[in-house]
């Protein structure tokens, strides 16, 4: 079948626009029509070379829409259910085995390489392969192939265009702070960064009952929706030493810090303000994938410091996001005050709003 796609061709350039084919499904997959999609900076960071991809490729990986079409082994969805797609896995290693998912032994071949694990694509242009397969996805496009193991079947009051942010980098922010640091009530949380997964944070913050929720940003207006999500101190890391502002907000140590902006300077100089026995939580990828954390053994020793690498906030998707989804209904989680919509055919235009700061989270919309 014919479909619309943003096809990333070159590094640093604009996404195109473009009609290529879509393969039937196999008995394995599911057709999902695309009513939204979330732009996240991996996305970008994968349209300009950053994982290695090939060219040309169809990148998105927080799609949310309507099943189409199934193969003959498709049990758990039909045709016309509601679905958000997440990140793929195997399901036959120790991790998934033990439902650690997030670090599938094979999560590289299942959501990176630009193809199915096999090495063959679902999708063409002109009689050519075009590279896809993105987290199990590829969902800059009217319709992407998914499978039973990342697809979740879903009921919410919102429009399911507005969802897919849950399956990635919603479910990283809340997940890591009500799954992976399982921080609890009473403690003090430091989010460094309110970008989407931040503010995802920290609203898993106000969930799990931290009495102190502290967000480090630059963006005075990312401060002021950190605030308005419940953070109770909205720092901006230009106004001073940064482990003084924690102290002095806090009124003592942080139990938890959770970095989004994988910058060592910025996670070193936070801990500086750890407390006894804290957490340190990390999502953010730097720049340069070689690059450690420096950090002072002793001093790690001598406060019982845990620093953890997380993925996917922990979750299992077929669990974690009807819950999210659940807290929402109740007023508890609302991640759609996050966003703001574009078409697809917006998608240069969405990068660049998202990069200034104007959009927390942009979702685009193939069908506007």
């Amino acid at each position: 079948m014919k479909i619309t796609a943003a096809l990333a061709k070159t590094p640093e350039t604009g996404f195109s626009i473009e009609e290529i084919e879509l393969a039937a499904p196999r008995p394995e997959e599911i057709i999902v029509e695309i009513r939204g999609v979330g732009l996240c900076h991996t996305d970008v960071a994968a349209r300009d070379g950053f994982y290695g991809l090939p060219y040309p490729s169809v990148l998105g990986h927080e799609g949310s829409g309507i099943v189409t079409e199934t193969g003959s082994e498709v049990k758990s969805v039909k045709p016309g259910d509601s679905v958000l797609i997440s990140f793929s896995s195997c399901g036959s290693c120790r991790t998934c085995k033990s439902d650690r998912t997030p670090y599938c032994e094979n999560f590289t071949e299942q959501n990176y390489i630009g193809s199915r694990p096999d090495g063959t694509n679902s999708l063409s242009l002109n009689g050519q392969p075009v590279h896809g397969h993105f987290f199990g996805q590829s969902s800059f496009a009217s319709h992407a192939v998914a499978t039973e193991r990342n697809v979740v079947k879903v009921e919410s009051e919102l429009d399911i265009s507005l969802l897919g942010p849950l399956g990635c980098g919603i479910q990283t922010g809340a997940g890591a702070i009500m799954r992976s640091m399982k921080c609890v009530a009473g403690s003090t949380l430091v989010v460094l960064g309110a970008g989407p997964v931040g503010l995802a944070a920290v609203m898993g913050g106000v969930l799990q009952g931290c009495s102190k929720i502290l967000v480090v940003e630059l963006l005075a207006s990312r401060r002021d929706l950190a605030t308005d999500l419940g953070a109770t101190h909205a720092l901006d890391p230009s106004e001073g030493p940064l482990p003084e502002q924690i102290l002095a907000a806090a009124g003592g140590g942080a139990d938890y810090i959770f970095d989004t902006t994988g910058r060592p300077d910025v996670i070193a100089s936070a801990m500086e303000a750890a407390a006894v026995n804290a957490v340190v939580g990390l999502v953010g990828v730097p720049r340069d994938l070689s690059v450690a954390l420096p950090i002072n053994i002793v001093a790690t020793m001598q406060r019982g410091l845990t620093i953890k690498g997380i993925v996917e906030g922990d979750s299992n998707p077929h669990d974690f996001l009807p819950e999210l989804l659940e807290h929402h209904r109740q007023g508890r989680f609302p991640f759609d005050r996050l966003i703001t919509t574009y078409p697809l055919a917006e998608i240069n235009e969405a990068v660049a709003a998202q990069h200034r700061g104007d959009a927390a989270k942009v979702v685009l919309l193939p069908n506007s």
